[in-house]
């Protein structure tokens, strides 16, 4: 039986900051993992680029058995209807499953701590501090890279899609690592070289 990947998609919601991680999801996963989309209501949701999206899932409505929760990043996570999946998130930070956030998906983490006792990024430090205000205790775990994994929570800015994808993937732990890696490389580099690190003689 296949494993439920939740992806949060908000109104405005970048499409193309789901679109790597979605497809390596089915590409790579044999199977392993199923793709499912919660928004605050069924109702449709429009992303930057206009893709119409029908939500599986609303709030109220959210399945117990998934295995990781992916927040994408948009134009809609400085509204305040967004805290209504504050819930959602910390129980699965507190259980331990895989939670990633993307570009202002990442920072709002920050506004509800959850960032304050892990390594992370966002899009940039100061506007996290601004936007968070006394809720974001962080700074010193932040990191200036364009994706961060650390105790199975990923971040990334939003240059990022594929390094993002990248670590969410690492972090499920049923994907060769190699596999994951050449996926990587092809998309980014246009080939499927592996880099040899250098040896220093």
């Amino acid at each position: 039986m296949s494993k439920i990947i939740l992806f949060v998609l908000t109104e405005q919601y970048a499409d193309w900051e789901a679109a790597y991680l979605s497809s390596a999801i089915y590409m790579l996963g044999n199977g392993d993992y199923e793709v499912k989309t919660i928004s605050l209501t069924k109702e449709k949701v429009v992303s930057i680029g206009g893709f119409n999206t029908i939500p599986d899932y609303d709030i109220n409505s959210v399945p117990d058995d998934y295995e990781a929760v992916v927040l994408i990043g948009g134009f809609s996570w400085r509204s305040d209807s967004v805290k209504k999946f504050e819930p959602l998130i910390k129980n699965c930070a507190e259980q331990g499953k895989v939670l990633g956030g993307i570009c202002d998906a990442s920072a709002f983490l920050g506004t509800i701590g959850i960032l304050d006792n892990i390594k992370h990024t966002s899009n940039d430090l100061d506007d996290l501090k601004k936007w968070a205000g006394k809720r974001y205790v962080g700074e010193k775990n932040y990191i200036m890279k364009q994706a961060v994994c650390d105790k199975n929570i990923i971040t990334a800015n939003g240059t990022a899609p594929l390094e993002f994808a990248k670590e969410v993937l690492l972090a499920l732990n049923t994907i060769p690592e190699q596999k994951i890696t050449e996926w990587y490389n092809f998309h980014k580099l246009g080939c499927y070289t592996v880099p040899i690190p250098m040896v220093n003689h």
